[in-house]
C-alpha cells in the first residue's frame, strides 16, 4: 500500500527481537490475538468460497470424462477461469474490507497522544520552566537597566510607599519630562533608596504618582493631561535647589495639584 521500502537496518540482528519473553508478549498480546482471528476469518471465507465453487462445478467436472478430448479441454478451461474469477472476487472483497481497517489502525497508531503533544510542544517552544527562567532574567536585566537611570532623575514622585516614579526634564533638550523609572512596593522602595543615596528630591504626591505609573511607559514622555501637575512639581524642585544654593527664597510646596478625572487611579 505504501510502495517499496528498502531498509538495510531492518535486516540487522537485534537482541530484543531474539528475546523469548518479547516474542511471547507479541504472540499473546491483544493485537496478536485480533490479527490471528482476522487471518482465520479470511482463510475460512476463502475456504468456504472454494467449497461452494467445487460443489457448483462438481457435475460439469464429472461429465468431462464423457466428452471428447477437445471439448473436455475447452470446458475444463472455462470452469477453471470461472472458478478463478469467483475466488479472485472473494479475495478482492476481503481486501476492500480489510484495507480501510488497516488504514484506520495505522492512523490511530501514528496519532500522537496528549503527552506526546506536550513533549513536542516543549521541544519546539521550550520547556515552561526554561521559558519562565528566561522571562525572569529578562525582567531582572530590564529592572537593573531601569535602576541605573534613577541617579539621572530630577525628581522622584511617590505614593508615598506603594508607587514611585522617576522623572527627568532638561528644558534645553526636551519638550516634556520623560519617565526614567517606575515601580511598586519593593521596586518603589529600591527607587527611593537610590534617590536618597544620590540626593535626588523625593516628593510625595499620591494621585500624581499613581497617574504617571499607570499611564506612562518607561523612557516615554508624560501624557499631555499631566503637564500642568508635573510642571508644578518640577518648578518646586528647581526653586528648592536654588534656595539651598542661597539664590532664592524657600519655595512653597504646591498643594492644589489637579489630576484629570480619567487619569485618577486608586
Amino acid at each position: 500500500m505504501g510502495g517499496w521500502l528498502y531498509s538495510p537496518q531492518s535486516m540487522l540482528p537485534k537482541l530484543d527481537r531474539m528475546s523469548p519473553l518479547a516474542g511471547l508478549k507479541r504472540m499473546f498480546s491483544m493485537k496478536s490475538v485480533m490479527e490471528l482471528l482476522k487471518a482465520l476469518a479470511k482463510v475460512l471465507v476463502i475456504l468456504g468460497a472454494t467449497v461452494l465453487v467445487l460443489q457448483f462445478y462438481a457435475q460439469p467436472m464429472f461429465r468431462l470424462g464423457d466428452e471428447s478430448i477437445n471439448n473436455s479441454i475447452i470446458h475444463s478451461m472455462e470452469i477453471s477461469v470461472q472458478a478463478l474469477i469467483i475466488l479472485a472476487s472473494v479475495t478482492i472483497l476481503i481486501a476492500a474490507i480489510d484495507i480501510p481497517i488497516q488504514i484506520f489502525e495505522f492512523n490511530k497508531k501514528m496519532r500522537m497522544s496528549r503527552q506526546d503533544l506536550k513533549d513536542e510542544s516543549k521541544d519546539t517552544d521550550g520547556k515552561p520552566e526554561v521559558k519562565g527562567r528566561i522571562r525572569q532574567l529578562q525582567r531582572e536585566i530590564a529592572q537593573r537597566r531601569m535602576m541605573s537611570k534613577v541617579p539621572e532623575a530630577d525628581v522622584i514622585i511617590t505614593n508615598p510607599t506603594h508607587y514611585a516614579v522617576a522623572l527627568k526634564y532638561q528644558p534645553e533638550l526636551m519638550n516634556t519630562p520623560i519617565l526614567l523609572a517606575k515601580g511598586g512596593d519593593h521596586v518603589a522602595l529600591k527607587i527611593r533608596e537610590i534617590a536618597a543615596a544620590h540626593k535626588i528630591e523625593i516628593i510625595e504626591s499620591p494621585a500624581l504618582a499613581r497617574a504617571i505609573y499607570h499611564t506612562t511607559d518607561l523612557d516615554a514622555e508624560i501624557p499631555s493631561g499631566l503637564y500642568m501637575a508635573v510642571a508644578q512639581i518640577l518648578a518646586y524642585v528647581f526653586q528648592l535647589r536654588n534656595f539651598r544654593k542661597g539664590k532664592s527664597e524657600k519655595p512653597v510646596y504646591p498643594k492644589n495639584i489637579k489630576i484629570p478625572k480619567d487619569m485618577e487611579f486608586d
